[in-house]
């Protein structure tokens, strides 16, 4: 059984608590409503019911889940098979940045949200996942070009997410920065930041390493697709 500080089957924590009430599907499985985000979560990663969560999507849809290995399910398919460091926090407070030009992202962001996402790929991102937490972001000459925000949501346990930087703006710390803020109004509130770095991205694992974070664990991380 997961301690509530431990990140162990995290997205069907989140899907059966905080946002049981964004989630379509079973007492067993379970989706994000669409538009917010997708992500799967179940009950027994040994033995996901996908079968079970069929009527809840459509064909050709995409999305992301962890924990589970084995082979794909009848009318699924497995498009991506990797590995993801789920990270907590270990750290101390963030020191204060008021030199930070940020600004807090609302509806009128999301198209713009939606594009440095699709450029810079910082994990699933849809239409609505912005209303799953704070987003923030820089914005120069009218452009949204870095932001970092939340997802999901676990007892005092608050994901950071959506972090990404336009191409052309990397290297000037804005990811960091952003993260930091993130981090600091969560602490505020009393919450204990966590976030997902594929294992692959030794770079930004090591950056949230430096921030304050350490590894809770490694874990199964696919893309799955309905076929039929």
């Amino acid at each position: 059984m997961a301690s509530a500080l431990d990140l162990s089957n995290i997205v069907w924590r989140t899907l059966s608590g905080s946002h049981a009430h964004l989630a379509a599907g079973t007492a067993s499985i379970r989706r994000y409503a669409r538009g917010y985000t997708p992500l799967i979560g179940f009950d027994d990663p040994a033995n996901p019911p996908f079968e079970a969560l069929a009527p809840f999507c459509d064909i050709g849809e995409r999305f992301y889940c962890a924990e589970w290995r084995g082979p794909a399910p009848r009318g699924w398919a497995v498009e991506l098979d990797s590995a993801m460091c789920a990270m907590i926090w270990d750290g101390k407070p963030p020191d204060d940045d008021p030199g930070l030009e940020a600004i807090a992202l609302g509806p009128a962001h999301v198209p713009q949200m939606m594009a440095l996402a699709a450029v810079t790929k910082p994990g699933p991102f849809a239409e609505r996942t912005a209303e799953l937490g704070e987003f923030h972001g820089i914005v120069e000459h009218g452009k949204l070009v870095a932001m970092a925000g939340e997802r999901m949501h676990a007892g005092k346990l608050r994901e950071v997410s959506g972090i990404c930087t336009a191409p052309d703006h990397q290297g000037r710390g804005f990811g960091r920065r952003l993260t930091q803020l993130v981090i600091r109004r969560q602490l505020a509130r009393g919450q204990t930041p966590f976030l997902h770095v594929m294992s692959a991205n030794a770079r930004a694992r090591e950056l949230y390493l430096r921030l304050g974070f350490r590894v809770d664990r490694e874990v199964a991380v696919r893309v799955v697709t309905r076929t039929g």
